[in-house]
């Protein structure tokens, strides 16, 4: 391959990159922000990030299009084959974060139109732990970080843990009061998918440990 085609395919390995990166921020953003509107219960953007799915899934084609442009032009090999193969799977993880978002989003609507149940703290301790997952995990995949993906994996286990946490007491609260149950539901909801989006996280961290070492770790301990 001549100079000059290996700086046009630098190039473009590094806009994917920065591409992959601008999704993975934007879907941090939708994490951050669906759980501001529900304890600043602020409906407006909780409406902002419904409609913010929509440019997710945007931004999916868009990557899948040009991964597969560089494997049809490129005819990558070695680690950029891996390279390419992992951002075709890492967008699907996130676009599937970016509608776990958007329907978080929606209970948080349903929720500001009630009396709040209980204060919020675990929910928004989750919620940071798993966007710091995300964000690692990306982060991990640009640098071909694999002991920090490896991080991303285990502390995967502190978000299972909260949200054991935040389902035992919300289940309490459904027990003691009848009324209670359908705010729960929806807190619930809000748990469990935060708990699935740090699963996600970890799907891509693992990825990463494979494109790194050549060693799929999944399902069991890395």
């Amino acid at each position: 391959m001549s100079g000059h085609l290996v700086a046009s395919y630098d190039a473009e390995l590094k806009d994917l990159k920065q591409h992959v990166l601008t999704m993975g921020g934007l879907v941090e953003k939708m994490i951050t922000d669906a759980i501001k509107s529900l304890v600043d219960r602020d409906t407006e953007l909780a409406e902002k990030i419904i409609a913010m799915d929509h440019e997710v899934n945007g931004h999916e084609v868009a990557i899948d299009e040009k991964c597969l442009e560089l494997l049809a032009l490129r005819q990558p090999t070695g680690r950029d084959l891996r390279f390419i193969t992992l951002a075709l799977k890492i967008v699907t993880d996130l676009e599937r974060i970016g509608d776990k978002c958007a329907n978080m989003a929606k209970r948080a609507r349903q929720l500001n139109q009630e009396p709040p149940l209980k204060p919020y703290v675990d929910i928004p301790r989750m919620a940071h732990w798993v966007e710091q997952m995300i964000k690692e995990a990306l982060d991990a995949f640009v640098r071909g970080d694999a002991e920090l993906a490896i991080k991303v994996c285990k502390d995967d286990q502190m978000v299972d843990d909260l949200n054991q946490q935040v389902q035992r007491e919300l289940y309490t609260y459904m027990l003691e009061d009848p009324a209670t149950i359908s705010r729960a539901m929806r807190l619930t909801y809000i748990s469990k998918s935060l708990e699935r989006i740090a699963d996600h996280a970890t799907n891509i961290a693992e990825m990463v440990i494979f494109m790194v070492k050549g060693k799929d770790i999944r399902h069991t301990t890395p």
